[in-house]
């Protein structure tokens, strides 16, 4: 399948491990430039040497907490200095730790805003208007399923990042005219470092092995396994794509069915 991806720009937050680096190097595969970003300059600089080997593209990445505002306007204004274009933003940030209310303090929900709200308008700030100037752009937000489902224990994830669906819908509706479409892309249980995590903490607490855990977390999803990052990279990549130029302002869920509404 043509995607028209060939010599974009992508940029991709929190491309060092897990979806992130799925993504990137899901768009170096489809012969998309890179801008990427991480807080771990040893893993980061793994991913931009693998994207430049295997797909021959041209990588700018950066050390960077998506939190920090004025880091974020550098990042892009440095990027698109390099490129001399931002085609593709893919918003990303490491979820908010796992704790039931009550054991939440103000830093936890301060913490989470800047990650994963604040973050993504840091972003938008930043980059919309140089899609604007050119007439085309892919704005895409990485959330998770808990904002159609919420999931226990994930109280903070559940609030935040519902306040990112808010801010897709509108955004959707005042660029669209530009031809910038932004989308939402909710994974559920997917193999990542943050699962594992979750993992061995509930099955500690459960007193069983953190394999078996996984194993009965994959018989209450539909498709009966957890994603591969790779699968939920392969949905932002064409969200990105030519193919998807008339989708805007959606959640798509990548959850293997998880999702019990309608």
């Amino acid at each position: 399948m043509e995607t028209g991806l060939r010599n974009r720009l992508a940029v991709v937050a929190a491309s060092s491990q897990g979806i992130g680096r799925a993504a990137a190097l899901a768009f170096a595969a489809e012969g998309a430039n890179l801008a990427l970003c991480a807080r771990n300059r040893q893993t980061l600089d793994h991913v931009a040497q693998e994207a430049r080997q295997k797909h021959a593209v041209e990588v700018y990445a950066e050390v960077l907490d998506v939190g920090d505002d004025s880091g974020v306007r550098q990042f892009i204004h440095q990027a698109n200095t390099h490129f001399g274009r931002i085609d593709i933003c893919v918003t990303n940030a490491g979820g908010p730790p796992a704790k039931p209310f009550s054991e939440t303090t103000m830093e936890d929900w301060d913490r989470a805003y800047e990650l994963n709200l604040r973050s993504i308008i840091s972003f938008a700030h930043a980059v919309l208007p140089l899609m604007e100037l050119r007439r085309w752009g892919r704005f895409i937000t990485l959330t998770s399923i808990s904002v159609k489902q919420p999931v226990p224990e994930l109280v903070l994830s559940n609030s935040i990042r519902t306040g990112v669906l808010g801010l897709v819908r509108s955004l959707a509706g005042q660029y669209g005219p530009q031809n910038i479409t932004v989308n939402n892309v909710a994974p559920g249980f997917t193999a990542t470092a943050r699962i594992a995590d979750i993992a061995r903490r509930r099955a500690a607490e459960a007193g069983v092995t953190p394999e078996s855990f996984m194993a009965e977390m994959a018989r209450d999803i539909p498709l009966r396994r957890i994603a591969k990052p790779e699968e939920v990279a392969d949905a932002i990549v064409w969200l990105a794509s030519e193919r998807a130029s008339y989708i805007t302002g959606q959640t798509i869920l990548v959850d293997g069915g998880s999702y019990r509404g309608i």
